[in-house]
């Protein structure tokens, strides 16, 4: 085994200190007696894998001074794989060790095959994970346009699609339920476009339909009661950049014909103004709302439709994305943990089977929501089903035997994929199958890394 498997042994038995580094010399071995002598090691050698018996001294009888061990080791170092070994109350020990963030759990006497097994394991995950982090760090915040966080064949079409059109000065509505991402691909199309002004987003639905023209295109000092200075508008103030107008549905009939107005002479007047501004500004509009409905309804210009339209993407829901809510759980969790609790360092099983039966209809930003929350209410280092206030699910599994074990297999897939993050090596690790296996597989059910 390659020497940089670093294995740290925190056990105060030196007969059985002896026997482990006996048994895996194959490992760069470290050995400690002591909590203060694991912490020594723990900050000078990094081990990723740490063996852990919770009877140390001065509590060579009990567990508290193993407990408050464990906790030290995954406070300077989170990612370190603790297997906890303990002959005093297994069961109890077992849950206390797991939900302080423990990787696994044996109980003496130690089978040395068997816990050989288990360090094997951990050195491998250990591995996966390092990859996994090299492999975000190195694709960066440009992986995915704006920031979009995803593996899913449905959303990276769109993002495509929004690459593709970014250079190309027309401009472009995107369609989608609330939540979805829609100005982060406004902001990711602006900023992959050529163009160097600001990037500028509103509301429409957010602003009274009394204030919305002089949000939107400025007025003049002394235009109505109020108006004690000049103020550009919205529009204006994007000249050279991008407008996102989000909720664009909202726009009352009358603003309509204004912006249509802008958008076919590239010119506006500030309210109370009579001078002509010509504008170079793009529009990048979005709603949830069905504008083909409103237009035979009378409710919205089928002239100013197809002035904003002149490209349409179509966002998927979170529930249309396989593999993504598990995939965003995961960087929302890394995100507000840093921030607001880093005691907390993963998901329990049940969260991430809630996490993808869940199907999430206030989409992306229900699921931050829930983990922002969850983060700050954990209790333990473990994400539960409780925490996100969301069910265990029902398997629900079909009958017929084969249909089963296709969707059984396709979800597996999808899972693995996401977390890693598109990667086949990383994938076929995960799913402990060759890579020609797994080629296999997903040219049966169809699906792409």
């Amino acid at each position: 085994m390659s020497p940089s498997k670093k294995l740290l042994i925190v056990e105060d038995d030196l007969g059985l200190q002896r026997q482990l580094r006996w048994a895996y010399e194959g490992y760069d071995i470290s050995c400690a007696a002591t909590r203060e002598e694991a912490i020594a090691f723990i900050r000078s050698a990094e081990p990723q894998v740490v063996t852990l018996d919770l009877g140390l001294p001065p509590d060579p009888d009990g567990t508290q001074e193993g407990f408050a061990t464990l906790e030290a080791i995954l406070q300077l170092r989170p990612d370190t794989k603790v297997i906890v070994a303990s002959g005093h109350g297994a069961h109890e020990s077992m849950l206390k060790a797991i939900a302080l963030g423990a990787w696994d759990f044996y109980q003496k006497p130690i089978d040395i095959d068997a816990l050989g097994l288990i360090v094997a394991r951990a050195f491998h995950v250990h591995a996966l994970e390092q990859e996994n982090r090299r492999l975000a760090e190195q694709l960066g915040s440009d992986a995915v346009l704006g920031g979009i966080v995803t593996s899913a064949p449905e959303m990276l079409k769109v993002t495509r699609t929004v690459e593709r059109v970014a250079t190309a000065d027309v401009s472009v509505m995107l369609l989608g339920a609330s939540g979805t991402g829609k100005e982060l691909l406004a902001r990711g199309l602006h900023d992959t476009s050529r163009r160097k002004g600001d990037f500028i987003a509103i509301n429409c639905a957010a602003i009274p339909e009394t204030l919305l023209e002089s949000e939107l295109f400025g007025h003049e000092k002394g235009a109505f009661t109020g108006a004690l200075k000049t103020t550009p508008g919205k529009i204006e103030l994007a000249n050279g950049g991008t407008l996102f107008l989000d909720e664009i549905g909202d726009i009352p009939l009358p603003l309509q014909v204004k912006l249509l107005r802008f958008l076919q002479e590239r010119v506006i007047e500030r309210l109370g103004g009579r001078k002509p501004i010509p504008v170079d500004t793009r529009i990048v509009c979005a709603t949830h709302q069905n504008l083909e409905s409103m237009i035979a309804e009378g409710r919205f210009r089928e002239d100013l439709y197809y002035r904003l339209a002149e490209i349409v993407v179509r966002i998927p829901a979170l529930s249309e994305r396989p593999g993504d809510a598990g995939l965003l759980a995961t960087h929302f969790l890394k995100k507000y943990a840093a921030a607001m609790n880093p005691a907390v360092r993963g998901f329990a099983p049940d969260a991430l089977a809630a996490i993808d039966a869940w199907r999430w209809p206030g989409n992306v930003r229900e699921l931050e929501n829930r983990l922002k929350r969850a983060v700050i209410m954990a209790d333990g280092k473990l994400i539960t089903a409780a925490d996100l206030d969301l069910s265990a699910p029902d398997d629900g599994l079909p009958i017929n035997l084969k249909a089963a074990r296709e969707l059984a297999d396709r979800k597996a897939i999808r899972h693995a994929l996401a977390r890693a993050e598109g990667n086949i090596s990383g994938t076929a690790r995960l799913l402990g199958v060759s890579r020609p296996t797994l080629y296999d597989l997903m040219k049966a059910y169809d699906l792409q890394p």
